[in-house]
């Protein structure tokens, strides 16, 4: 769904339309582009935000398209960062108010990251927003445009996809205090709600299908529930060269909600059904 209003200027519209001819030359249309996705970095813009009332996902396509001029507007230069050298397009944040950043973590301009976030040595693109007081763990990735909300942990390795094209693509939402375990992969519009928590290893697409073991019900696809934990499964497929076990989502227990068990407990869980956190 698409917000009617932006904060991002009117002028972006305007570029859109001549972006075929618009190259790093342009001084002006390079001016009106950067301070567009400086917003985004400041937090005062996002490309996608969550309506506090339906949960439904709204995107601001002004937002959308300043990203995406960039790769028009802005030549190749090089920087650096500490001992690491880099030749890009576009620069590294440089701002990170109230945000741990350890060595080795990169986050690149454009994303927003607010106070009490800790990243390890990680990497956060263009156009990602992520909540206060958020783990980004050791390699874990946080692709463009993905949203994840506050009081989140993205355990090791954990790889959370992007989405700049196509126009109408959903993004990847972690909602708050929400978990992940270590290598899991979200991608192409999956959405963990507010309190799940995902087992390690946990392949969630937008098209996922979804299982409750305490119930057998099937869930709507592509969601972690709320206040649930979940584990990778697979179910039954028939196939031409015979019957094979297709990848899904099974919840397996239900959190009251509010419930945030420590991590020993949680292991608990999941060790209960042959899994890990």
């Amino acid at each position: 769904m698409t917000d009617l209003t932006s904060p991002v200027p009117a002028e972006i519209d305007e570029l859109w339309e001549r972006r075929d001819s618009l190259t790093p030359d342009d001084g002006q249309a390079r001016e009106i582009v950067v301070a567009a996705v400086d917003l985004l970095d400041r937090g005062e813009a996002r490309v996608f935000h969550l309506d506090p009332d339906t949960g439904s996902v709204h995107s601001d396509e002004r937002a959308r398209r300043a990203i995406i001029l960039c790769f028009r507007v802005l030549d190749l230069r090089p920087t650096e960062a500490g001992p690491f050298h880099h030749h890009d397009r576009l620069p590294l944040k440089s701002d990170f108010p109230g945000v741990r950043v350890v060595p080795g973590a990169i986050a690149r301009w454009g994303s927003h990251l607010e106070p009490g976030v800790v990243l390890m040595p990680s990497f956060v693109n263009i156009g990602a927003h992520v909540g206060a007081r958020t783990m980004v763990d050791t390699w874990a990735t946080v692709g463009s445009c993905a949203q994840i909300g506050r009081d989140v942990h993205l355990s090791g390795g954990v790889g959370i996809g992007g989405v700049l094209e196509p126009a109408g693509a959903v993004p990847v939402v972690v909602e708050d205090h929400a978990f992940v375990g270590s290598r899991a992969i979200l991608v192409e519009g999956a959405r963990v709600r507010t309190g799940a928590k995902l087992g390690a290893g946990v392949l969630l697409t937008g098209r996922t299908r979804v299982f409750d073991s305490l119930t057998g019900d099937e869930l709507p696809r592509g969601e972690a529930p709320a206040w649930s934990v979940c584990v990778a499964a697979t179910y039954p497929r028939q196939h031409p060269g015979g019957e094979f076990g297709a990848p899904c989502l099974l919840v397996i227990h239900r959190l009251a909600p509010g419930e945030t068990p420590d991590a020993l407990a949680l292991q608990d869980v999941f060790r209960a059904h042959d899994t890990a956190g």
